[in-house]
């Protein structure tokens, strides 16, 4: 499939996307060890520690006058969020677009062969505002295993990225 114009600016699209027998392939406009830095700053900004007061067992989790207590912690670590929300900042309008499409794709809003469509609606949301796009990221529930499964969906995987060889 040749790359074609995706929105009202007549922007090419710069990645390839070919689909054949329902297996989709993709070289992605972001590196993928930019998307797979996402995927790990998301896992830490959604993950909750277990917060006990400091007189409490961790077997002693339930208050008969109270019901059960929430033993985990409601704050997010500040610096990862600022982390996650810069990686965003610095990418360019099409990567972050790019970022939301396989999120998409990811939590099944769309197929991986409705890409060009999710682009185009991606880059919608970006071009509205960047602010706005990066906000919807920051909020997407299980953002980093929605992002990991619209990657697979083009078999492209973070095994072994980062690794030291």
């Amino acid at each position: 499939m040749a790359a074609k114009a995706v929105n009202a600016r007549n922007r090419e699209l710069l990645l390839s996307l070919s689909v054949n027998d329902e297996e989709a392939s993709m070289d992605p406009l972001t590196p993928l060890e930019t998307l797979c830095r996402i995927i790990l700053r998301a896992r830490e900004y959604e993950a909750q520690t277990v917060d006990y007061a400091d007189d409490q067992d961790a077997d002693d989790v339930d208050d008969e006058q109270e019901g059960t207590l929430s033993v985990l912690e409601d704050d997010i670590n500040d610096s990862v969020e600022e982390e996650l929300k810069a990686v965003f900042e610095d990418l360019g309008e099409d990567q972050l677009a790019e970022v939301i499409a396989f999120c998409w794709v990811g939590q099944g809003t769309y197929e991986a062969g409705d890409w060009d469509e999710a682009m185009e609606e991606a880059q919608g949301v970006v071009g509205d505002s960047v602010e706005e796009a990066i906000d919807e990221l920051m909020d997407q529930p299980m953002l980093a295993s929605v992002l990991e499964s619209g990657l697979a969906a083009f078999d492209l995987s973070c095994n072994g990225i980062g690794e030291v060889t």
